[in-house]
This record gives C-alpha cells, structure tokens and sequence, in this order.
C-alpha cells in the first residue's frame, strides 16, 4: 500500500553557488561518502532527501548527513536503510522505498514512493495511505 510520495526539484546552478559559498554545507547536508560526488550529483540526492522527507508527511529525526543516498546492487538510487532512517520507517510501518533521480535542464529532479504491506498494524493503526 502506497504510504506517501514525494517530489522535489533543485536549480543546479544555484546548488552549486551555495556549496561554493558554504564550505561548512556539504558537511551538513551529506555523508562523508557523498561529499566526494559532483555538485550536479549532490543535487539531485538533495532532492531525494526532501522527497523523502515529503513522503513521510514531514520532519524527521535524523540528521540530513546520515540520511545517505547510495546505489543498491542493481546500480539505481537507494536510501541507506542500514542507517537511522531504518529505524524511522519501520516505526511507520514503511517496507518499501521507492527512488527515481534526473537532472538536466538546469534542474535536479527526484521522485520519491513509500510504500508498506497492507494490513500492517502499523498501516492500520494511521488510518493506511496519506
């Protein structure tokens, strides 16, 4: 059962300007494993984070560098779930987390789906999809 989605677009330019100005932000806002990629690449996981962060209705308990955007086995755009975030979604019920990231044009885009099993007690105590 679907349990959230989420959608976020990140200028690329701009994204850019600021981790220039902001020496301290790729700290912030990335693992350690993270900060190495391209700012274009940086973006579009940025978008992610938020997407994400909108999946789930709003905030969440973890901080952005330990919410970790990585490439599962297949080669696609995965979320860290061996981190804190595992924690997080398993307390709401979440099994499945689904993840689509693209840049061009000037924009990074990434699409974000939430998902559990239906029947869940967790799906079932919060009345299921949102």
């Amino acid at each position: 059962m679907i349990r959230g989605v989420g959608v976020d677009v990140v200028d690329l330019d701009r994204f850019a300007v600021s981790l220039e100005r902001t020496p301290g932000l790729r700290g912030r806002l990335f693992a350690e494993s993270e900060q190495v990629l391209a700012p274009h690449s940086l973006a579009a996981r940025w978008a992610a984070k938020e997407a994400l962060v909108k999946a789930l209705g709003g905030p969440i308990p973890v901080p952005w560098n330990e919410l970790r955007v990585i490439q599962n086995d297949a080669g696609d755009p995965d979320f860290d779930l061996d981190g804190p975030i595992g924690g997080v979604l398993a307390a709401r019920g979440i099994d499945r987390v689904h993840v689509s990231l693209s840049h061009d044009g000037g924009i990074a885009t990434a699409f974000v789906v939430v998902e559990s099993v239906a029947g869940t007690a967790a799906a079932d105590a919060d009345g299921g999809s949102r």
